[in-house]
């Protein structure tokens, strides 16, 4: 025991004195124009170095410099500034005098991607020839360092003419080995416009055969997002994916993937190509997609005066005096094409929950086809094929929905209309427009489309009631029947309706229950939330007393007229003038038998001037 701890001694005090010793004897600056011309020669970008170089031993044998920076040929700013770098060197090269570099770090540097910070021709440079390419020795793999690390950084990224963004904290390991696979481990956030994105990406990377091919897979990729106009728990989830590059045929492929946001699933995959036009090909799954939950609007929880609760988000964003300007011209859907296969399980939208929904699109550089858009809700199912035209300033849409047995108070909600009628809506017809949005369908759509209902129930009225009231007050003979029912129900109940920019025409309207018939037409205003609809209606069951009188009420329809405000419909019911109009129909009638019967009487010459005067 004491030969091995004598040993281990012997082998430490060698091991210090020959670090010292080399520590004295290399002096780190002889380096320093070796550096810079290798990362001329691999790369063309220039690298400055301040101040001096200086060893540090422990725990690692590393070179330590000041402030750097590497410089693109022409570039008008640094690629890269950092406060402090440290290589990690090899020590047996070192006894040769000789550098070999296993790890770079770079400790508060700032990174640019900026229009600034790329590389300029120079105007005087020589033009190659058409078709000429960079030879392959120039284009290869060049980080031939073993381990690069990054701390506590910041990169500047902006696109020409876009908007910069800062992608702050940055903490980068980058390892490779031998056979040139890569491992990768980044975390960042982003603050803009009152909101905070945090990423962590974990990833290998292939690229044995770059520049031909890159394959890599990311193991991990978690993200939170808060801020404004967000949900109080932001959009937070996790994704993984493999993914392969083909550089000569500009192909790529992302399978496996694995994305979840907050309470959605999505699985699936994405390839195509990016050269020339580029064109996609997408196929998903979604086990769950809540649209709600990632905008932060929720239809049906804590909803309290009939109004529907909507999730207060985090705050406000902050008010821009000058916004971009976004319209289909700069849409990026102009450029591609692509087709969509997706599917989802479950799908919740504007408060209502959807099942089995299948979704198949193609688009062809702004003119979208959807080909297949079905899906189930509660007890029915709907299908809304169309198309989608982005070509225009103002997005043209066309629709051809039809519905069978679909929830209509749901629905309503989900189209922010009052919910004063509900039943099992069936309806076929076409639809055209322009623009997606709820705003949108009220204000700039049109077209025709004929429904009927179930079990239609209008709240808030009964219109039996109401006309049995009318007339007991106009007569003694006949009452109703007491009923503390505040609504209408109509069994069947048919029509077509007519779409005009936010106006909606009720036409041919046929009702049928156990206690009445309706006819009627009329005018609901979306825009203005106004409404003017007549309805002729027919009591045929819950009357009482003369006999003769109740069956003339069963087979006299009573106009009803309603209008003004959704929140305050008021009504017109002229059932006084109608029993008046029938009682003088029907003595019309029996006087003009009685002169049928009588064509000798003297009398009646004298009923006949009578009806003359009362036509």
């Amino acid at each position: 025991m004491r030969r091995l701890i004598t040993t281990l001694a012997i082998l430490l005090v060698v091991i210090v004195a020959g670090m010292s010793a080399l520590v004295l004897l290399v002096n780190p600056n002889d380096f320093r124009a070796y550096m810079v011309q290798q990362v001329e020669q691999r790369s063309g970008y220039k690298l400055e170095l301040q101040g001096n170089l200086r060893w540090h031993v422990w725990p690692q044998l590393s070179i330590l410099a000041g402030r750097m920076s590497i410089t693109a040929p022409g570039a008008q700013q640094p690629l890269i500034n950092a406060e402090n770098m440290r290589l990690d060197v090899h020590l047996l090269p070192l006894l040769s005098h000789q550098l070999s570099v296993k790890q770079v770090m770079l400790k508060n540097a700032v990174i640019r991607v900026t229009p600034e910070s790329e590389a300029q021709r120079p105007q005087d440079a020589p033009v190659g020839p058409s078709g000429s390419s960079v030879p392959e020795t120039a284009s290869g793999w060049k980080f031939d360092i073993a381990k690069l690390q990054v701390v506590d950084s910041l990169l500047v990224w902006q696109q020409a003419g876009g908007e910069q963004i800062n992608f702050r904290d940055i903490n980068l390991e980058l390892s490779q080995n031998a056979r040139k696979q890569a491992s990768v481990d980044l975390t960042t956030r982003v603050s803009r416009d009152q909101r905070e994105l945090q990423l962590a990406l974990k990833g290998a990377m292939d690229v044995t055969e770059y520049p031909q091919r890159i394959s890599g897979n990311i193991e991990q990729l978690s993200w939170q997002l808060r801020g404004a106009d967000l949900p109080p728990q932001g959009l937070q989830g996790e994704a993984s994916l493999l993914a392969d590059w083909q550089n000569e045929t500009q192909q790529f492929s992302l399978k496996n993937i694995a994305l979840t946001v907050n309470n959605s699933q999505l699985n699936g995959a994405v390839s195509g190509k990016l050269s020339g036009s580029p064109d996609f090909n997408i196929d998903l799954h979604a086990p769950t997609l809540d649209i709600d939950a990632l905008t932060g609007n929720n239809f049906l929880q804590n909803a309290t005066d009939g109004q529907p609760a909507t999730q207060q988000s985090t705050g406000r964003a902050p008010v821009i005096a000058e916004p971009i300007e976004r319209s289909n011209e700069n849409s990026a859907l102009n450029d591609i094409s692509g087709k969509l296969n997706m599917q989802i399980d479950t799908l919740r939208w504007r408060g209502m929950d959807f099942s089995q929904v299948q979704f198949v699109g193609s688009n062809d550089h702004g003119a979208m086809n959807i080909a297949t858009l079905t899906g189930k809700t509660g007890s029915g199912d709907f299908s809304l094929p169309g198309t989608v035209n982005i070509h225009n300033p103002l997005t043209q849409v066309t629709f051809q929905p039809v519905l069978n047995q679909i929830e209509l108070a749901p629905l309503l909600k989900a189209f922010e209309l009052p919910e004063t009628v509900s039943g099992k809506l069936s309806m076929s017809g076409k639809l055209h427009g322009h623009g997606l949005s709820v705003e949108d369908f009220k204000h700039h759509w049109r077209g025709n489309a004929e429904m009927s209902m179930q079990n239609a129930r209008l709240a808030g009225l009964n219109f039996q009631q109401m006309i049995q009231r009318a007339v007991e007050r106009s007569s003694d003979q006949v009452r109703g029947t007491d009923s503390d029912v505040s609504y209408t129900e109509v069994q069947q109940l048919k029509g077509s309706l007519q779409l005009d920019n936010g106006s909606m025409a009720l036409v041919n309207l046929q009702g049928r229950s156990a206690m009445l018939d309706l006819a009627g037409k009329g005018i609901v205003n979306l825009d203005s939330q106004q409404c003017d609809i007549t309805f002729n209606i027919k009591v045929t069951d819950g009357w009482k007393g003369n006999n003769q009188l109740v069956q003339t009420l069963k087979e006299t329809a009573i106009p009803l007229r309603l209008y003004g405000s959704w929140d305050s419909l008021q009504y017109s019911l002229q059932v006084d003038q109608v029993l008046r109009k029938r009682i003088q129909d029907e003595a019309k009638s029996r006087i003009n038998s009685w002169i049928e019967r009588n064509q000798g009487n003297k009398n009646s010459e004298d009923a006949k001037q009578l009806l003359k005067e009362n036509k």
